[in-house]
């Protein structure tokens, strides 16, 4: 029996929501593999360090690709065009990695380091070490363009990088955690906490920075 006009609008529909949902996952598929690249490259960085400097200025690395209602939030939040030409023009953080280190001067390194390759571009760079926020909030954030390999050619991947101290990640993290409890609304008297606790943990930073020389400076002496 021939299919009703209804019935072929539902059929036409489901394969419209699928083709959408296939297309969608290898848009994001390109993210996991530049994120891939990028962990590689900082993989070997920190190897490399180990084994010919017997020192690693990496704490610890976490990564992430944006989740679909994550990014869904995200255009409405911004007004941007719910297709994916315009995604991959206006969000650069799709695909994010965050470098966790022991001194500021690891950060500033290990940026330098990665951006000096020559298959990474570097489209954008946002220093809150040197200018931190308002609120005392400091990290450097890099948005860097990966080459990615496909079967059907090169595709550039946008990755955002972020390189922080054990101390700026720490206060990161708090203050994630108290605006996601006062939805947003955080009282004043916090806020203001939170923006002393920024100033001594940028002391704390340059106190054993500056101890770390010393005991650096103390280890090549005696070698």
């Amino acid at each position: 029996m021939p299919e009703s006009l209804e019935e072929q609008q539902i059929t036409v529909s489901g394969s419209a929501l699928r083709a959408m949902r296939d297309e969608f996952q290898r848009f994001l598929m390109e993210y996991r593999f530049g994120l891939a690249e990028v962990e590689t490259k900082i993989s070997i960085l920190r190897e490399e360090f180990q084994e010919v400097h017997d020192y690693n200025p990496i704490e610890h690395v976490t990564s992430r690709v944006k989740s679909p209602d994550s990014i869904v939030a995200k255009v409405r939040r911004k007004g941007l065009e719910p297709d994916l030409a315009s995604l991959r023009t206006s969000l650069m953080d799709i695909a994010g990695i965050r470098i966790t280190c022991s001194f500021v001067e690891d950060a500033y390194r290990l940026f330098d380091l990665l951006t000096q390759q020559d298959d990474i571009t570097v489209l954008k760079v946002k220093d809150y070490i040197a200018e931190p926020k308002p609120n005392g909030y400091k990290s450097l954030h890099a948005v860097l363009e990966v080459p990615v390999f496909l079967s059907t050619g090169r595709v550039g991947v946008p990755v955002e990088v972020q390189f922080r101290t054990i101390a700026m990640d720490f206060w990161a993290s708090l203050e994630h955690k108290i605006y996601y409890k006062y939805d947003r609304h955080v009282p004043e008297e916090l806020l203001e906490n939170l923006k002393s606790a920024a100033d001594t943990a940028a002391e704390l930073d340059a106190r054993m920075q500056g101890l770390h020389r010393q005991v650096r400076g103390s280890a090549s002496t005696a070698v």
